[in-house]
């Protein structure tokens, strides 16, 4: 210590030309940085799940086909499908409230009133509304 006691007890220096830097800019020097641009995003990205999609054996699809061919148009139903993801291999099943507007066989698309359209081979489950559509 005795090497700065010729200083030690001076006034703490500040500039008449320089403004002093707000505490914000200062620690945004010590701020940490990205060293590789889009590394977290990557990351995040391979750590994200997807689900397979089931494959339904003959019977159920049977019985699926058989639940569809009892609607009655428009039905309110609770749809179950898969959504491919559209970076990875896999994706995700859809659980949802739905209005039934029109079953495309000869596309393989049912169309939702809200103008949606879900491919037939992406359908796991469909469960009709008690009342409305009659099953």
């Amino acid at each position: 210590m005795e090497k700065y006691a010729d200083i030690i007890s001076l006034p703490h220096h500040v500039s008449s030309r320089h403004p002093q830097m707000s505490m914000a800019a200062r620690a945004a020097q010590f701020a940490p940085f990205a060293a590789l641009t889009g590394y977290d995003d990557e990351i995040a990205e391979a750590a994200r799940l997807t689900d397979r999609r089931i494959e339904l054996t003959e019977a159920e699809q049977a019985e699926l086909s058989r639940r569809l061919s009892a609607l009655r148009l428009p039905a309110d139903v609770e749809l179950t499908w898969f959504v491919p993801d559209s970076l990875k291999d896999g994706g995700r099943y859809t659980c949802a409230h739905v209005t039934v507007k029109r079953i495309w066989p000869e596309q393989g698309v049912l169309l939702l009133t809200d103008g949606r359209r879900i491919p037939l081979g992406d359908i796991l489950d469909i469960e009709a509304d008690e009342g409305r559509d009659g099953t």
